[in-house]
């Protein structure tokens, strides 16, 4: 499974990318604002630093608007992936502009039924929300399976890549499942790494080498 960081903080991107497991980056208006910084400056930043898929998202909320945004950000790099919203409009631009070769990556997908019509439509990734789901009470995770299963029956070429991701369990499941991306703040990739018996066991490992010296 890939993983994305999910940030639009360059110096947390770049720290993360020192790790070697970056596989891409996913952005949102939300993220980039919370810099303060020009969306395109923000942009060139993480082109510069993640070698990958990077989703740049678009603002607008008809066809054409996000046709005419997406082959904007897809011409600043190759890399650039345009990120369309899971509406009637965003479907028919993913067709649009997959079908002049823009790969797309369609958001805010909440059930099964929305990701199969955006792969139909082209898309090259299709994001499942997992944990705006098990906010509202369901099981966003089942979700994701359902939507997988689904899409192995069928060659469309989508990667489902799992976001809104919160913690650890929501990226184990996703690993199990078989999702092909999970896109992750910093702050959940962090806790990967963490377990208090490996803090103990170093612990105990450097004071028995420390005794062992004397």
């Amino acid at each position: 499974m890939k993983i994305f960081i999910d940030s639009a903080d360059i110096e947390e991107i770049r720290e993360a990318c020192t790790w070697g497991i970056v596989d891409g980056c996913t952005t949102n208006p939300s993220l980039v604002a919370k810099t303060g910084r020009k969306f395109e400056d923000v942009l060139a930043d993480i082109c510069e630093t993640v070698d990958g898929p990077i989703s740049a998202e678009v603002v607008s909320t008809e066809a054409d608007g996000m046709v005419e945004e997406g082959r904007r950000l897809a011409a600043l790099h190759p890399n650039i992936v345009v990120k369309v919203p899971m509406i009637a409009e965003g479907v028919k631009a993913t067709h649009r502009l997959s079908s002049e070769g823009i790969k797309v990556n369609v958001t805010l997908i909440f059930q099964p039924a929305q990701g199969i019509l955006a792969a139909k439509a082209g898309a090259s990734f299709i994001s499942p929300f997992v944990g705006r789901l098990d906010d509202i009470g369901q099981d966003g995770m089942d979700m994701v399976a359902t939507l997988v299963g689904a899409l192995a029956n069928y060659s469309y070429g989508t990667e489902v890549l799992v976001a809104s991701i919160r913690n650890l369990n929501h990226f184990i499941a996703a690993a199990e499942i078989g999702a092909d991306v999970a896109t992750c703040p910093f702050s959940v990739i962090k806790q990967f790494v963490k377990h208090p018996l490996t803090d103990a066991g170093l612990a105990t490992f450097l004071a028995d080498w420390e005794k062992a010296k004397k």
